[in-house]
């Protein structure tokens, strides 16, 4: 079609719609006009017949003034194709930005898939957090920063003896954990590393700042190139029991329950060789085995004596149970583990925390004891099981101290069950957000004042969860009773406790 001819139907639709709106009253077409269109034929002899019966145009329905339309034939054509050219090139400049804009926007989503497809590295965010890694796979980093903010009253700890069952009530406020975890593999998938920092440690108000400061408390290196035998090495909370290995943001209540103090063996720094066999049947095994400095977390050892440390673990399903207690992932498929495991050290230390080396009620404080003053040796049974929303786990401990200054020897028993349901499988008004759990727990020790004597502390607690995304951002409230026998002075002690807490990662 040549420019004549799309000027020509421009002109047509100009003057058909001019025409449509006209309300006034006139005699006849502009004659010139028509003879212009009919000429050019854009109209037929019959259209040209019948617009000459229409009312006649004026000078204002094309916006010019009252002479333009009354001139030549020529010039009302000239007119008129300057109409046309304007309006042609508000269509043409319209479609051309809207040609660019699409261009500029694929030119855009190129570029952007070039960078994500080709750049080295890519970032992400996962439950660990916010990831960096390289597109081959070797490297990976994730950040992670953890916060679990706690209201409790009238006792921030567990009670133990008849003093700190008769101390006066607080009610307190206080960040329990401030963490920056990091962690993921470099070189090979395989090789992975893990550290993790606590940024400002609550304290009491007698102790000094120094208690509060930031410390390295996990810092570890892991090579999994086999199933059957992996190596680790650094300072971490020693595979013994689960309860202890379970982060701390990662549990069924606000806290572990009272058997946590005194049986386990927490951080330790040192060497520890892992593995898995017949993987995915119902005879599947996992062990650990490792030599550590018994010290406790970032102390070196101060004698030739280490601390010894095994564990063997049955999956009876054929399937692995993660450390994290609940089934907040509600296991598709019936998953159990039962486990043994022992340890044995010889140093100044009774009992371990996340602090580093203690001592427990009634012995000699670590700073103040010899070197190889204690022979510990401990012991312990485990078992758990997750499946579709339910979870239970137990664990049995046993541990005797053999003080080689004062000669005499002392035996620690505990105990702790626990279990917990989304009850929405059986009643679809309970949120799914919702679980409930229960606990119960027993230590039997020696009197702090009398080790010939015992004491027996019980822990009873109902807790409740309230998960907004899984363990990463969660509500936990626990109410525990809690009662001591002290066989010394023939008293029965209780306390009540209720614990408040928001556990978040970011």
């Amino acid at each position: 079609m040549t420019s004549m001819q799309l000027r020509s139907i421009a002109l047509y639709f100009i003057f058909a719609a001019t025409l449509s709106a006209t309300t006034f009253s006139a005699l006849a077409a502009d004659q010139a006009l028509l003879d212009i269109l009919l000429g050019n034929g854009v109209i037929t002899q019959a259209q040209y017949d019948e617009l000459m019966k229409k009312p006649q145009l004026t000078s204002q329905d094309f916006g010019l003034p009252a002479t333009d339309l009354a001139v030549a034939p020529t010039q009302a054509e000239n007119i008129v194709d300057e109409k046309i050219e304007k309006a042609l090139d508000e269509k043409f400049a319209a479609r051309d930005k809207v040609i660019d804009d699409d261009l500029d926007n694929t030119i855009q989503d190129k570029i952007a898939a070039k960078i994500e497809n080709e750049f080295p590295v890519k970032a992400s965010y996962s439950k660990k957090g916010f990831r960096l890694e390289t597109r081959g796979g070797n490297w990976q980093t994730n950040l992670q920063w953890r916060a679990q903010l706690r209201y409790t009253n009238p006792t921030s700890g567990d009670p133990r003896q008849l003093t700190s069952f008769d101390s006066e009530a607080e009610s307190t406020f206080e960040a329990r954990r401030l963490r920056m975890k990091i962690g993921g593999h470099g070189y090979r998938p395989w090789l992975g590393y893990y550290f993790e920092v606590d940024l400002q440690p609550s304290r009491d108000v007698d102790d000094s700042s120094s208690s509060a400061s930031a410390r390295v408390i996990d810092w570890r290196i892991t090579a999994v190139k086999w199933d059957w035998a992996a190596l680790r090495v650094g300072q971490w909370k020693i595979d013994y029991n689960r309860e202890r290995v379970d982060s701390s943001g990662r549990q069924q209540f606000v806290e572990r329950s009272i058997v946590n103090r005194i049986f386990t063996i927490d951080r330790q720094v040192g060497v520890q060789l892992r593995g898995r066999f017949f993987k995915g049947t119902p005879a599947e095994m996992r062990y650990w085995a490792g030599v550590f400095t018994g010290e406790g977390r970032g102390v070196r050892n101060n004698d030739e004596h280490m601390m010894y440390m095994a564990r063997l673990q049955w999956n009876f399903f054929g399937r692995d149970l993660k450390w994290r207690q609940t089934d907040v992932e509600f296991t598709e498929k019936p998953t159990g583990s039962l486990a043994f495991a022992a340890a044995m050290n010889e140093g100044r230390c009774t009992r371990w925390s996340s602090s580093g080396c203690g001592n427990l009620d009634g012995y000699e404080s670590a700073t103040n004891a010899v070197q190889g003053q204690f022979k510990v040796k401990q012991m312990m049974q485990e078992f758990a099981f997750k499946w579709r929303g339910f979870s239970v786990q137990e664990e049995f401990h046993w541990k005797t101290v053999d003080d080689r200054v004062n000669n005499t020897r002392n035996d620690f028993v505990g105990a702790y069950a626990q279990t917990g349901y989304f009850f929405q499988n059986l009643f679809p008004t309970v949120p799914k957000q919702l679980e409930l759990a229960f606990r119960y727990g027993f230590v039997k020790e020696p009197n702090e004042l009398d080790r010939a004597l015992d004491n027996l502390r019980q822990e009873f607690t109902l807790g409740a969860n309230w998960f907004v995304a899984g363990h990463n951002n969660k509500f936990t409230a626990d109410y525990s009773y809690l009662t001591l026998e002290d066989e010394l002075f023939n008293r029965n002690l209780n306390e009540n406790r209720l614990r408040v807490q928001w556990d978040i990662s970011f």
